[in-house]
């Protein structure tokens, strides 16, 4: 990773939309057991006339028009959509009780049918079926998975108890911009090697006003890119469900977060031994993440800076990534 004025990540062995990337290690301590995988599996990239396997593993929805724009947008794509048995479930603010869940996710994996698992929304819930997975067989079937915000709990537990590669990308029902669909056809259909970078200033504009870049550290760093929503990671801190970072270069992003809650989990990622173990770091958008009401407030720029700028590693932030 090169961090300049020109907002670059290049992606560097296994090409990928915000997620585990190149060949390495995962070690993760459970604090009962040591898992340990030593080979990355790269699934294979799609093809048009392939089937999704759509799955809600967290929140559910609500009204019918979420299923059909998912289901709109991946044929408009070329691909087949099979609905797990409980996509359309509801357990209070879940879609469906956490064995039903579990159950839709591993059958997707285990179906020879689907070739790819796209999750239809984020939400809430998913961590609460990291232990019912059955990693194990998804790593003797790997398939693309996609997904992000709540699913960060999926991506990273699948990752680092099979080493499956993951794809911190759209959920179906995102609203699939030519700038999100373009990557996400070149990476996932044509398996390209991509460069990942802000959209340029608006045509007549002077200079960038939006979707600005800063760096925080200038340099170079290359590693395994791994990370998602911040407030999801730092959950699963203490778990057995999150890599080794060493050597890493951590990604994060977040939304509707209060000002001093980005700096609490921030402290918890640093107390824990996570930063000072990465290589490069990347913030994405933190979305309505404003002050807390009453006197006073840190600026997320300020709270960014204090916990990377002592690590002395290669760091930017405005990344157009998450929510």
């Amino acid at each position: 990773m090169e961090v300049s004025r020109r907002n670059i990540l290049k992606v560097i062995g296994t090409a990928c939309m915000m997620g585990p990337l190149s060949p390495g290690m995962a070690n993760v301590s459970t604090g009962f057991s040591k898992v340990s995988v030593t080979e990355l599996i790269k699934p294979k990239k799609l093809s048009p006339g392939q089937t999704i396997g759509l799955v809600s593993p967290a929140g559910a929805a609500y009204e019918s028009e979420p299923y059909e724009i998912a289901t709109e947008a991946l044929q408009a794509m070329g691909l087949k959509v099979k609905e797990g048995k409980f996509l359309r479930g509801r357990y209070g603010h879940l879609a469906g009780k956490d064995e039903e869940r579990a159950k839709e996710f591993n059958k997707m994996f285990k179906d020879p049918s689907i070739d790819a698992i796209v999750c239809l929304r984020g939400g809430s819930g998913a961590a609460r079926i990291l232990d019912k997975i059955d990693y194990k067989m998804i790593g003797k079937n790997p398939k693309i998975l996609v997904g992000y915000s709540d699913i960060t709990a999926l991506l990273l537990a699948v990752y680092t108890r099979t080493g499956l590669v993951t794809f911190h990308g759209p959920v179906a029902i995102s609203s699939w911009s030519g700038f999100t669909y373009d990557y996400f056809r070149r990476l996932l259909f044509e398996g390209e090697q991509l460069l990942f970078q802000n959209p340029p200033k608006a045509e007549g504009s002077l200079v960038q006003t939006e979707n600005r870049i800063r760096t925080i550290v200038p340099g170079k760093a290359q590693g395994i890119l791994a990370g998602g929503n911040l407030a999801v990671l730092s959950g699963l801190v203490g778990t057995g469900y999150l890599p080794s970072w060493e050597g890493k270069i951590l990604f994060l992003e977040d939304i509707r977060e209060k000002i001093y809650r980005i700096d609490r989990m921030m402290a918890q990622l640093k107390l824990a031994g996570v930063l000072n173990q990465i290589s490069g770091f990347v913030f994405g958008k933190c979305t309505r993440c404003y002050p807390d009401s009453g006197y006073g407030s840190l600026t997320l720029e300020e709270v960014i800076d204090d916990y990377i700028k002592p690590l002395g590693i290669p760091a930017y932030s405005g990344a157009l990534i998450g929510h």
